[in-house]
């Protein structure tokens, strides 16, 4: 059946896993207390693809393999070859979301040249402001990463967000802080209804589900207060989409284009009660 005009848009969103950060405890990933008491727990790097109304939208760009080998991370695949799994090139992206400036989210962006760049005020001016003085809050920036930025905005391709707006019908960013001064989240319509890519506003379920936020934020108010508006607008906790949990790829059903692509438009394919079972795995 023909949808018709009134039918709302719906999306497919793709997870694609880029890179790993091995050797990581759970001490690593929550403030103050560590639940899990030690259990592995490394970090997975993500960038999401969102595709559907005629519309090819990506959501954060991930770091190059020469980050990756300064940084001394494990390296999968390039962005743009996981795209290609998926029949993407660069070119046929329209949007790029940046939901923050951090090394492992913005580091491609030059290799999107048509496409236009959506990133929040508050986060362009922090990452080329008077903070970036200081070591400790630059080294999860990359000043070539900011340079391509501002390359964007002077080619006229940076949309400016303050806030909450709508990118394109049943896709929208949401400012959230906390993080960083101007991380911004993605909602996105699909058929089971909208979820939430979260970004670095969560990294794990658990430190949501927990409301222990991982141990980088320029704001703890703002990172806190994030939790709770996440967790108001999510019906259920699989409508979020977390930054940086290898739980994504095991949750939810993997695509026909490879292990590193998950399907989280679709629901999630087990009961997500993640904690316990980390909880349960860790005091064997």
């Amino acid at each position: 059946m023909t949808p018709s005009v009134s039918d709302p848009p719906v999306y497919e969103v793709f997870a694609l896993r880029y890179a790993s950060h091995y050797g990581r405890s759970s001490a690593d990933n929550f403030l103050g207390e560590d639940p899990l008491h030690g259990a592995e727990m490394p970090l997975d790097f993500f960038v999401w693809l969102i595709r559907g109304q005629g519309r090819t939208v990506l959501v954060d760009t991930g770091f190059t393999p020469e980050t990756a080998i300064r940084r001394g991370r494990h390296y999968h695949s390039h962005p743009l070859d996981l795209l290609g799994r998926l029949g993407v090139t660069a070119n046929d992206v329209s949007d790029v979301i940046v939901t923050h400036m951090h090394y492992d989210h913005a580091g491609n962006i030059s290799e999107f040249p048509g496409a236009r760049i959506h990133m929040q005020t508050a986060e362009m001016q922090y990452c080329t402001g008077r903070s970036m003085r200081h070591p400790q809050l630059r080294r999860t920036y990359e000043a070539v990463d900011v340079a391509a930025a501002v390359q964007s905005l002077y080619e006229g391709r940076l949309h400016f967000v303050d806030g909450d707006e709508e990118i394109a019908p049943g896709i929208s960013v949401h400012l959230c802080g906390g993080h960083t001064k101007g991380l911004q989240f993605v909602t996105v319509a699909t058929a089971r209804g909208e979820i939430i890519l979260a970004s670095d506003a969560v990294h794990y379920y658990e430190n949501i589900r927990r409301r222990l936020p991982f141990p980088s934020f320029v704001d703890f108010a703002e990172y806190l207060d994030g939790y709770e508006r996440l967790a108001a607008r999510a019906k259920d906790l699989d409508r979020i989409i977390p930054g940086h949990d290898p739980l994504v790829l095991t949750a939810f059903p993997p695509s026909q284009f490879g292990p590193d692509i998950a399907m989280v438009h679709s629901a999630p394919v087990a009961s997500l009660a993640f904690a316990d079972s980390r909880a349960d795995a860790a005091n064997v």
